[in-house]
């Protein structure tokens, strides 16, 4: 293996012949075999191959947008699934940007937070209450409800609102830590749940359990985005900015004042960074990418109710955190994409397929042990594997490495200015 791979993993030029085919492969795979799951996955695992590769990363994000906005949308366009995998993609995308919002929070700050659903819900209610019917009835301007067109002001609204609730969040819980943070935090989540599920009396605000439905669908110059296959756009632009977001972040200072406080925060305290402040940021900046794209959520489902924002979303979330890598960028993103691919295709057909052998007599599977009912059992299993086999997830986080003649180079610089300013 290592003779064969060898060669190609020091060559750019091979690299790139054997990306180039391989996107070619796939794709003809994809577009004459339009029911096939496996085509579908195979070309989307052409981006782990590109991340893989020693391209810069410039290159990198040209060759990544263009399999995603043109390549797989029109070789997926040729047949009945279309939209199917349009909407599998577009539901990875809202995952993979929450998970980068939970990461923030867990793998950067350190902070064990079981209610990120939350904020999710809080965006989704903003774009729902104040786009339909609802808001009428218990505010009364001739402007509202609004439409479709506030959509994209509301993608920024829905994140300030987030953001606030979750410092409102963290002002009276970052008095405890670990075990009694993840606890405060999964009550906030399940406070927020209730409160919706009953904010119908006196006042119908949010609908209640029966949830709001009739929700506009964005509009951009008179046009109507409705089917999945155009939301899959809106969400790589928002996608984009949260992925730039995190990765400036993680860099920075602020990221790395987020990382010496996981670590231990008597040290980050004594090295003059302020606790308070900088968790803080973290669940606010983490709170905002999650209102974001639950305003996209509730603008793309059309409807929404409580059970949408249940303890399993936050768990389920947490766990794309964990499976990917706490703290690494691309390993959240890898993370969030296979479970969400896991769960809504891959065990999905696995299901159905068995379902179908047993409906035609080649197995005999016992009523109690039905592929519907291990579903989530598969599921589990997979992720104990994984954990055993890799605990620190699948793209562990790495610090960045910097070159010793690079910081020898830096020191002299800092001590010639020091010498000519005195």
């Amino acid at each position: 293996m290592n003779r064969l791979f060898g060669p190609i993993k020091q060559s750019n030029k091979l690299q790139a012949i054997f990306l180039t085919s391989y996107i070619l492969v796939t794709s003809l795979g994809l577009y004459f075999l339009q029911e096939s799951v496996t085509a579908f996955l195979l070309i989307l695992f052409s981006l782990f191959l590109l991340y893989k590769t020693n391209f810069p990363v410039k290159t990198k994000w040209m060759i990544g947008i263009l399999v995603l906005t043109v390549i797989m949308p029109y070789v997926a366009s040729q047949g009945a699934a279309f939209e199917s995998y349009m909407g599998v993609a577009t539901l990875v995308g809202i995952y993979v940007a929450m998970a980068l919002g939970l990461n923030v929070v867990v793998g950067l700050a350190g902070l064990l937070d079981l209610g990120f659903v939350a904020f999710f819900a809080i965006g989704s209610y903003t774009y729902a209450i104040f786009s339909t019917k609802q808001v009428t009835n218990f505010l009364h301007f001739d402007f509202l409800p609004f439409t479709g067109n506030s959509f994209w002001v509301f993608i920024i609204i829905g994140g300030v609102i987030a953001a606030i609730a979750g410092v409102l969040l963290g002002i009276p819980v970052l008095r405890v830590k670990g075990d009694y943070l993840a606890i405060v935090t999964l009550g906030f989540g399940e406070i927020i749940r209730i409160v919706f599920n009953n904010l119908d009396q006196p006042v119908n605000i949010t609908g209640g359990a029966q949830g709001i439905s009739s929700i506009p669908s964005p509009t951009i110059f008179g046009y109507v985005i409705s089917d999945s296959s155009q939301f899959y756009y809106v969400v790589l632009v928002v996608l984009a900015v949260v992925i730039l977001a995190v990765t400036r972040l993680q860099d920075s200072k602020l990221g790395r004042s987020w990382k010496a406080v996981r670590e231990n925060e008597i040290a980050a305290q004594a090295s003059g960074i302020h606790l308070v402040r900088t968790k803080l940021i973290a669940f606010a900046i983490g709170a905002s990418f999650s209102g974001m794209m639950g305003v996209v959520f509730s603008a793309k489902q059309m409807f929404i109710d409580p059970t949408s924002f249940t303890l399993l979303e936050s768990i389920t979330i947490l766990v794309m955190v964990i499976l990917g890598g706490m703290g690494s960028v691309p390993g959240v993103i890898l993370g969030a994409s296979l479970v969400t691919i896991l769960n809504l295709q891959v065990l999905t057909e696995v299901t159905n397929y068995l379902n179908q052998l047993t409906l035609d007599g080649v197995l005999n599977i016992p009523a109690a042990l039905s592929p519907a009912k291990m579903q989530r059992m598969i599921f589990g299993l997979i992720l104990i594997l994984v954990a055993i086999f890799r605990p620190q997830g699948l793209m562990p986080s790495r610090n960045k490495v910097v070159a010793k003649e690079d910081l020898i180079e830096k020191q002299v610089v800092e001590e010639n200015q020091r010498t000519v300013s005195l």
